[in-house]
């Protein structure tokens, strides 16, 4: 059986070819912050980064490594956009509430970008990325995304394509009829982004502390955050523990479902295979429900996810369970050695949008970034920094849009979203 939840980093792809190793101490006193931010991974890294920028006095508590969670484990596309469209939020935002999240979406990657730059972090940052299509309502899907982003002027080269050029240029396989390229969009190394982040941050004063977990805290002036051997006073906290969360804040931890998604790496391909399979290295997705999206690594590894589960349970053997997907598209790779599987959990809110706000006047959250979290986290980072300086544009819009608590309590809402979603995936096929 598969083991996805281990103490330490997941045994994948990524923490294999990990390049940034530096361990943080566990928290052992009790200490003074401006700013505590709960959570090790892009939302609480990128959040810490943006306030030390600012000249705050930030501390960082994660209760594994850094980029244990999501962060270090998903499938290192970054994609435009917030993953859901905006539109339909008008009366609840308003137009220029719709136009600026918007465009913040569409701006979202060059933050990640401009961070790789700005700090030089070495995680394969590669451009190119395909929306791939498998029915003539997914193509129709992608002709409206085009005109969306024809209309918000969208400064990257983008190109629809039927399946004779999408063949040619993205992907060298017969289950796709079209796709729309995003030369905006494209893939890296999640872990080694995180990783590098947080080395960058330690450099600019970041009190970084692993293996910490936050047993509880207590709201005031003043909060007191514990954890079983020291403690932070801290004038402002930042939630950012997403999916792994927990009962810390109930009031938010219930309108995000953790739901599964899992992942498959192959040996290294040859250059004539991978070259047959994505021969411009572009990342891809599919349109369907229960969605495929893989890529290339580095090292020219098959980087093959998808499987999202609702259930609470992860499968027996996912390499098992994923290989006969990666076969429909590219059944050239039957006997191709797995090296690595793994997975992990993904924060999902009921309107899909990422849930971005304050719980009190000095209390800030970020989650629910429903599968685009490598960009959104740091458009998170960047909205809480602001807010907490006193810029509180950007937060105030996200705040407006209203999040459902989801239905069946605790143990109810996994099997009731499990039912919901196979009838969704039942209605795609058509």
């Amino acid at each position: 059986m598969t083991k996805v939840h281990t103490p330490n980093h997941a045994d994948s792809y990524y923490f294999s070819s990990l390049k940034y190793q530096q361990d943080y101490p566990s928290l052992q006193d009790s200490i003074n912050a401006d700013v505590c931010i709960i959570g090790g991974g892009f939302s609480g890294i990128s959040s810490a980064i943006e306030l030390a920028e600012r000249g705050y006095k930030v501390v960082v508590l994660e209760s594994h490594k850094i980029g244990w969670g999501a962060s270090g484990r998903n499938g290192g596309q970054i994609i435009r956009g917030l993953g859901q469209n905006i539109e339909g939020f008008r009366k609840t935002i308003g137009q220029h509430g719709v136009d600026t999240i918007t465009q913040l979406g569409l701006n979202a990657n060059q933050i990640v970008i401009d961070r790789i730059n700005k700090y030089k972090i070495d995680c394969d940052l590669t451009m190119g990325y395909c929306d791939l299509a498998t029915r003539e309502k997914h193509m129709k899907s992608l002709e409206a995304e085009v005109a969306h982003l024809n209309r918000y002027q969208y400064p990257h080269p983008i190109e629809l394509l039927d399946k004779a050029e999408l063949k040619k240029q993205v992907i060298g396989s017969d289950a796709y009829i079209g796709g729309l390229i995003d030369m905006g969009s494209g893939h890296l190394h999640p872990l080694n982004l995180c990783r590098g982040e947080a080395q960058a941050a330690s450099s600019m004063g970041v009190k970084i502390f692993e293996d910490s977990k936050v047993e509880k805290f207590t709201a005031g002036e003043t909060i007191v955050i514990k954890t079983a051997k020291g403690e932070v006073q801290a004038k402002k906290l930042i939630l950012a523990g997403n999916a792994y969360l927990g009962d810390l804040a109930p009031k938010i931890a219930h309108k995000v479902l953790p739901a599964g998604s899992y992942i498959i790496a192959t040996e290294p391909l040859d250059e004539t295979v991978y070259k047959k399979l994505l021969p411009n290295n572009h990342a891809v997705c599919d349109q369907k429900i229960d969605l495929d999206y893989f890529r290339l690594s580095a090292d020219k590894r098959l980087l093959f996810g998808g499987l999202c589960n609702y259930s609470g349970r992860d499968p027996k053997d996912i390499a098992a369970t994923l290989t006969p997907k990666m076969l429909k598209a590219f059944p050239e790779l039957a006997g191709i050695k797995i090296d690595y599987q793994w997975g992990g959990m993904i924060g999902i809110g009921a309107n899909r949008l990422p849930q971005i706000g304050r719980l009190d006047k000095n209390i800030y959250y970020a989650q629910a970034y429903s599968g685009h979290g490598v960009n959104i986290t740091h458009v998170a980072g960047k909205i809480l920094a602001e807010a907490i300086n006193g810029e509180s544009e950007l937060i105030n819009h996200f705040a407006k849009v209203k999040h459902f608590t989801f239905p069946g309590g605790k143990h109810l809402r996994s099997p009731l979203l499990a039912m919901g979603m196979m009838y969704h995936q039942l209605l795609d096929k058509f």
